[in-house]
């Protein structure tokens, strides 16, 4: 995929209107996806990013539903798979932004071992976790987030296994970036997302965005997320203290800590950890070319 980054027809910055699709929005009232489409496409904006100069990946889920939303090159892949094509597409073309989205369905279940390696080797993409505690688009099945002792779709009496401590797990693998927000929230979500596509320069940044899922989460509700999220940027938090940031990240019994919780920008990314790309002033989508491979498979004749 070679995105040029420069247009010959439009050297003006972008505006809400460029990313601006026919198709309607069919999510259900009051989801948070609503704040989410609104937020990136704002973020992408603030940026100066236009459509063609972006990348953006989709898992299934309703969260997927937005690939044919809103304008740019998008893709929309296989349940729980979005992470390796995201990364595979960013070291191809590191001069592309890599949005990837996904749910926590898909994240921490399907999908939760291309997680942990997205993580662990800092590919430099922005990963948004659509963060409902259920499989909203199969009409509500409980997640591995979901809370415990919570009645949902084929699991009438709660999950019998533990729900996943989601930040904790992600802390444990070392991560360069973190942030939490509200789906609610569209202007710190902004901030956020601006953010987290900027620390691509320096790694995989992760995104929890808590949203609400009207129809099928009956407890993490819209205004229960209102009244326990606050921003840490009110109260002087250090986002290099890693310690800290974990502690306020796993600890939610009374209130919810959100924006950006730790950042570090002194470990390479994994492209910048290849000996073999060293002192190689191209990207990989530039070097696709024809080649003769007929005297290496005469051995097989």
């Amino acid at each position: 995929m070679n995105i040029p980054l420069q247009s010959p027809d439009n050297t003006n910055g972008p505006s809400m209107a460029d990313y601006h699709h026919k198709n309607q929005c069919t999510w259900c009232d009051g989801c948070g996806d609503y704040g989410i489409w609104t937020a990136i496409q704002r973020a992408l904006v603030a940026l100066k990013l236009h459509p063609w100069q972006v990348f953006l990946c989709f898992d299934v889920g309703c969260h997927g539903n937005a690939s044919d939303k809103l304008m740019g090159y998008r893709f929309h892949g296989l349940h729980g798979r979005v992470l390796p094509f995201a990364a595979g597409a960013k070291l191809a073309n590191m001069d592309v932004p890599v949005i990837a989205f996904g749910g926590d369905g898909a994240s921490f279940s399907e999908g939760v071992g291309h997680l942990v390696h997205a993580i662990r080797s800092n590919y430099p993409v922005t990963f948004i976790l659509h963060n409902n505690e259920n499989y909203g688009l199969t009409t509500g099945q409980a997640s591995s987030l979901t809370w415990q002792g919570q009645p949902m779709n084929a699991s009438p009496f709660g999950i019998p296994e533990r729900t996943i401590a989601s930040m904790d797990f992600i802390f444990s693998l070392q991560p360069t970036f973190v942030a939490r927000a509200f789906s609610g929230n569209i202007k710190q979500l902004t901030e956020v997302f601006k953010a987290a596509i900027e620390h691509q320069k320096h790694g995989f940044a992760f995104v929890d965005v808590l949203q609400a899922c009207p129809t099928y989460n009956h407890f993490a509700t819209h205004e229960y997320l209102l009244e326990k999220c606050y921003d840490v940027t009110t109260e002087g938090h250090d986002v290099r203290d890693f310690g800290q940031a974990r502690k306020i990240a796993t600890d939610t019994t009374e209130r919810i800590a959100t924006g950006i919780l730790y950042q570090n920008t002194n470990i390479p990314s994994f492209y910048e950890r290849l000996e073999a790309r060293k002192g190689i002033t191209t990207t990989p989508v530039h070097e696709v070319a024809k080649r003769d491979v007929s005297e290496f498979m005469r051995e097989f004749v």
